[in-house]
């Protein structure tokens, strides 16, 4: 299965249903990191398949990456919210009627960008280890580094920086994060939750002591995170 893309790209979505004669109280549509420029739907293939014991509706969704049809962020942007009007589509056609959005590292920044400046309409991200979460706390030289890798146009970090994009009326979400991430550290995930708080939007952050960048995959914590998520989004369910 699949979506298309603004330039008309045909683009994957691995979908992952509860067993049989289970309805799905639950949804979520992840995105794969790897820096905008790496990585596929089958990176979280082993979330979702674990999310749907569970009984979440769970997809897990490519996007164009640089130097393979994304011109820059913009565009990786612009299909995470294509993907994501699919997958509300196929969530109702299950009966899920509060659909989430998510993903690992890029892909939980692509989630966030997407679900914070769209419309507020209390939806959910779910982040694993994300990245771009203060882009403007980094230094000068290594904020322009990061615009080059990433896509990002010269000067327009704060654009893509999550906690300069928080708001009332923001997004439900539920951060997995190390303390020794390296990519993004933990200072700033900290602070993206208290600028969620003071704006009203619930946000929870589950710190893994010790743990690096990626640490989601592992055997130490891939039941954890998962359980936790799925117990997350079961809540927003009944809400």
């Amino acid at each position: 299965m699949g979506y298309t893309a603004a330039d008309g790209t045909g683009l994957p979505m691995l979908v992952f249903d509860p067993p049989a004669g289970v309805r799905p109280a639950a949804g979520v549509v992840l995105f794969h990191g790897g820096a905008l420029r790496k990585g596929s739907p089958d990176d979280l293939a082993g979330h979702c398949r674990r999310l749907a014991s569970h009984g979440v509706f769970a997809v897990s969704a490519g996007y164009r990456l640089l130097g393979r049809g994304a011109a820059g962020i913009d565009d990786c942007v612009d299909d995470v919210r294509r993907a994501v009007e699919r997958f509300r589509a196929l969530a109702a056609s299950r009966g899920v009627t509060r659909p989430a959005s998510g993903g690992s590292s890029a892909g939980a920044h692509l989630a966030l960008v997407a679900a914070m400046t769209g419309p507020t309409d209390g939806g959910a991200v779910v982040a694993f280890n994300p990245a771009g979460l203060d882009l403007l706390a980094f230094p000068a030289d290594v904020r322009r580094g990061i615009e080059r890798n990433a896509g990002i146009g010269a000067g327009r970090a704060s654009e893509y920086s999550v906690v300069e994009l928080v708001r009332p009326g923001g997004p439900s979400t539920l951060i997995h994060h190390g303390t020794a991430d390296e990519v993004e550290p933990i200072d700033h995930v900290r602070r993206f939750r208290d600028a969620m708080t003071r704006a009203g939007n619930p946000c929870t952050l589950i710190e893994y002591g010790n743990a690096r960048h990626a640490f989601h995959y592992g055997d130490e914590h891939l039941a954890d995170v998962v359980d936790a998520t799925a117990r997350f989004l079961l809540d927003l369910a009944v809400r």
